[in-house]
């Protein structure tokens, strides 16, 4: 599935690159076919995938509910965080140095985890989201312990207008000494994107200045919302 289309390079990871540094968020675009978000998205209900499940408003985080899946992963969302992370490890790199965060993450996931590992984050993070009418996400930062990768993926695996309505993902951009600017991204089915976890760098008149990131997603009006979210470091 998407894992194939990665390795096979036709992702254009120089555009990915310098859609983050400008936007703070880079599409990539379909990656998966509609019986592919189909069979992600029913996963849902199979709760022997799954850690732990969280219900949005017994938290105040806004109305709806995820859940984590457990190791081992399944194979094909496995295969597409291997994939993503080794894209996204130099962009993140860069990051690191031009924010000058003292960090280097290695090209491959098992040794970013391991790291992780060491730090006590030993619970896995990739998650299914799933909304209905009247839920939304407050906007937050997905920050689980110490150890952070920089960028995260989110994957739309419902139809906009066929399948839900509303629900259009939310981000915000917190600037130094300026307002923040918020971007809304109405996401296709099988879409993906990569948008910055806490902050990113920017560049000013005055050289590299850090923005703050956080996101969401606005209210559903009808029908049901399932997104699959990618997250790399693990949870404490």
């Amino acid at each position: 599935m998407m894992n194939s289309v990665v390795e096979s390079k036709n992702i254009d990871w120089v555009k990915i690159e310098g859609d983050l540094q400008k936007s703070g968020f880079a599409s990539f675009g379909k990656l998966l076919s509609s019986d592919q978000s189909d069979g992600l998205a029913a996963l849902y209900s199979k709760s022997e995938n799954f850690r732990s499940k969280v219900v949005m408003s017994r938290h105040n985080f806004g109305k709806g509910e995820y859940q984590y899946f457990s190791y081992p992963l399944p194979v094909q969302i496995g295969k597409m965080r291997r994939a993503f992370y080794e894209g996204l490890a130099p962009i993140a790199n860069k990051w690191a140095q031009d924010m000058k965060m003292g960090v280097q993450y290695p090209e491959k996931l098992e040794q970013y985890l391991g790291t992780c590992h060491e730090k006590g984050q030993l619970r896995s993070t990739p998650l299914l989201l799933k909304y209905g009418p009247g839920d939304f996400n407050c906007l937050h930062q997905d920050i689980y312990g110490e150890e952070m990768f920089p960028i995260q993926i989110a994957i739309c695996l419902s139809k906009p207008d066929i399948d839900f309505t509303g629900g259009e993902f939310v981000l915000t951009h917190q600037r130094p000494r300026m307002q923040s600017v918020v971007d809304v991204v109405s996401m296709k089915k099988g879409e993906a994107i990569a948008f910055a976890v806490r902050e990113r760098p920017c560049m000013g008149t005055r050289g590299i200045y850090k923005v703050k990131v956080r996101h969401g997603v606005s209210k559903v009006i009808s029908g049901n919302r399932y997104v699959l979210g990618i997250i790399f470091h693990d949870a404490l």
